[in-house]
C-alpha cells in the first residue's frame, strides 16, 4: 500500500515542531520542542543553528512515535519556516560561522538608511516588492560578510552557503547533497526578482553578496531530495517548502483572489492573494511571492504588525496585570468595552501600512474611571485594529488593481481561538472572520504542498474541499459605529508617532 501519510516540519521563532497529517489533511500526531532566543545587545536577536537541528531531528522522531508509524508511512516532509531569518556556513564542514541572524534583528538598519537615503527604495521595490528594511535577509547577510573574520575571502573561494531555516534543515537532512529553497523563501530576502523568478544580478552587486553562495530556487512544491535514511529510520522524499504565512496562506486553501488570511501569533500577518499579475501597492503593503505548485508566479499583498499576541505577554510580564495569558479575555469581558480607551503597542515601532520604526507605544483615552479591565480590552483590540487597518489596505489596493475588495478573513494561529477577539475583528472589518477546523494551518500547508508533489492530494480543488469551517463570525456592530472606531484607531496612531 502507498505511504499515504506527511509529515510537516514547522521551524519557527520560539519553538519548532513536527506534525503528521493522514491523507485528509487531518493532524494525527505532533512534538513541540521550544527554540532559546540570544540577545547580544539590545536589538540584536539570534538563534544556534545547531539547536535548531537537533531539535528538528527530535520533534520528528517524536511525532512519528506518537502517531505509531515508521518512515515508511511517510509519502514525503514540507518544511516551513520562520522567514528572513538568516545562516551562512560551511560547506564542507556543515558548521555555521555564525548564529543564525533573526528576522527581528535590527543590527542591520544603518546600512538599511543609506540604502533607502541613497534613493534605492523604488529599484529595490520594482525587483522584490519588499520596502528596504532591516527586517529581509540581504542586509544580514551583507553584515555578515563585513563582521565576521575570514568569511568574505572564504566565500570567494566557493567555501561558504547562505540560506534561510529552510535551506539549513534541507542541506543537514541531505547529508549537504542539497543547497536550495523555495520561490516563497527566497522573495524574503530582499536579493530576488520575484516577476523573473531569479536572483537579481544588479541588487547582488550593489550589496557585495557573492552568488556563489546562493541556494537554487525551486516551486514550493517539488521533490528537492531525500532524506537521509538515518535520521527518520528510512529515506524520505523532501517535497514541500515555503515561509511560513505563504504556507499559512496555503494551508487556508485561499488559493484565489477576494480571499485573505491573517495568522495571530506574537506578531500578525495577513497575505492576500492576486493571482499570476506582480501589484505593487500604493497602501504601504508588500508585494511577496506566494507558494508555488509549479514554475507559474504566484503573488500576494502581504502587512505585518509586529505587535500582535506579544501585547499579551506584556500584560503580564510588563504591566502583570494578569498571571497567565489565558486571563485575559475574562478580564478584558468583565467591561462591556474598552472605555474609550485605546491602546497602540508601538513597541518595535509600527509595520504595515504605517512603516514608522520609530514609533513607540501609547495608550490614550485615560480617565480616571479606567481600570486594568479597560486597558486589557484595549490591548485586545489593538490587535484587532492594526489587523483592520491592514486588511482595509488590502482592499484599497485590490479594488485599484481591477479586482474585488476582500470577501472573508480565514484565521488562524494562537490568538485565533479568543472569541471576543474575532468577533471584534468581523465588527471592524464588515466581512466574515472563519476559523477553520485546522488551526495549525502553516504546518498543514506544509503538508499540502509535499503531498501535492508526492501524489497524497490530488489538485487544489481537493485541498478546498478538505478545508472545513469551525466557526464563523458575522458582523454585528453598525458601519457607522465600527468607522468611528477606526477613526479613532487612527488619531491614537498620529499620536504614538508624533515627532
Amino acid at each position: 500500500m502507498a505511504a499515504q501519510h506527511v509529515l510537516a516540519i514547522d521551524q519557527g521563532t520560539t519553538s519548532t515542531r513536527a506534525i503528521v497529517f493522514d491523507a485528509g489533511g487531518r493532524p494525527v500526531a505532533s512534538a513541540q520542542k521550544e527554540l532559546p532566543q540570544i540577545f547580544p545587545r539590545p536589538g540584536w536577536v539570534e538563534h544556534d543553528p545547531e539547536e535548531i537541528w537537533a531539535a528538528t531531528v527530535e520533534v520528528c522522531r517524536g511525532a512519528l512515535a506518537k502517531a505509531k508509524l515508521d518512515a515508511k508511512a511517510l509519502a514525503g516532509i514540507g518544511i516551513t519556516n520562520q522567514r528572513e531569518t538568516t545562516l551562512l556556513w560551511n560547506r564542507r564542514t556543515g558548521e555555521p560561522i555564525h548564529n543564525a541572524i533573526v528576522w527581528q534583528d535590527r543590527r542591520a538598519e544603518p546600512l538599511c538608511a543609506e540604502l533607502r537615503d541613497a534613493g534605492m527604495g523604488e529599484r529595490v521595490q520594482r525587483s522584490t516588492g519588499l520596502v528596504i528594511d532591516a527586517y529581509f535577509s540581504a542586509t544580514k547577510l551583507r553584515w555578515l560578510f563585513d563582521q565576521v573574520p575570514g568569511a568574505r575571502e572564504a566565500a570567494d573561494r566557493g567555501e561558504l552557503a547562505f540560506g534561510t531555516v529552510d535551506s539549513w534543515l534541507l542541506w543537514q537532512l541531505t547529508r549537504g547533497q542539497v543547497h536550495a529553497t523555495d520561490v516563497s523563501n527566497a522573495s524574503r530576502t530582499m536579493l530576488f526578482d520575484i516577476r523573473r523568478n531569479q536572483w537579481d544580478e544588479e541588487l547582488l552587486q550593489l550589496l557585495k553578496i557573492p552568488a556563489s553562495v546562493l541556494p537554487e530556487v525551486h516551486p514550493s512544491s517539488h521533490v528537492y531530495g531525500v532524506a537521509d535514511a538515518e535520521f527518520l529510520g528510512g529515506e524520505v522524499p523532501i517535497a514541500g517548502i515555503a515561509g511560513d504565512q505563504q504556507s499559512a496562506l496555503f494551508g487556508q486553501a485561499c488559493f484565489r483572489p477576494g480571499l485573505a488570511k491573517n495568522t495571530y501569533g506574537t506578531g500578525c500577518f495577513m497575505l492576500m492573494p492576486t493571482g499570476p499579475r506582480f501589484e505593487t501597492s500604493a497602501n504601504g503593503l508588500l508585494t511577496t511571492a506566494a507558494a508555488q505548485v509549479d514554475g507559474t508566479p504566484q503573488f500576494a499583498f502581504e502587512g505585518g504588525v509586529f505587535i500582535g499576541g506579544a501585547v499579551v505577554q506584556w500584560l503580564r510580564d510588563g504591566l502583570r496585570a494578569i498571571e497567565s495569558s489565558a486571563q485575559v479575555q475574562a478580564l478584558a469581558e468583565s467591561v462591556p468595552d474598552a472605555g474609550g480607551v485605546v491602546f497602540v503597542p508601538a513597541f518595535t515601532g509600527l509595520g504595515a501600512p504605517y512603516w514608522d520604526a520609530d514609533a513607540r507605544g501609547a495608550i490614550v483615552g485615560v480617565t480616571r474611571g479606567t481600570t486594568v479591565a479597560h486597558i486589557a480590552r484595549a490591548a485586545l483590540e489593538s490587535i484587532a485594529f492594526q489587523s483592520a487597518a491592514l486588511l482595509q489596505a488590502m482592499s484599497r489596493d485590490a479594488v485599484a488593481a481591477g479586482g474585488a475588495p476582500v470577501s472573508e478573513l480565514r484565521v488562524d494561529g494562537g490568538a485565533c481561538v479568543n472569541d471576543l477577539l474575532m468577533q471584534f475583528q468581523a465588527d471592524l472589518l464588515g466581512v466574515p472572520v472563519v476559523r477553520p477546523q485546522v488551526i495549525e494551518t502553516t504546518a498543514l500547508g506544509a503538508a499540502y504542498l509535499a503531498g501535492l508533489a508526492t501524489g497524497v492530494f490530488g489538485s487544489l480543488d481537493e485541498l478546498s474541499e478538505q478545508w472545513q469551517v469551525q466557526r464563523r463570525f458575522l458582523p454585528t456592530m453598525p458601519r457607522a459605529r465600527a468607522q468611528a472606531l477606526m477613526e479613532g484607531w487612527e488619531h491614537a496612531v498620529r499620536q504614538a508617532t508624533a515627532k
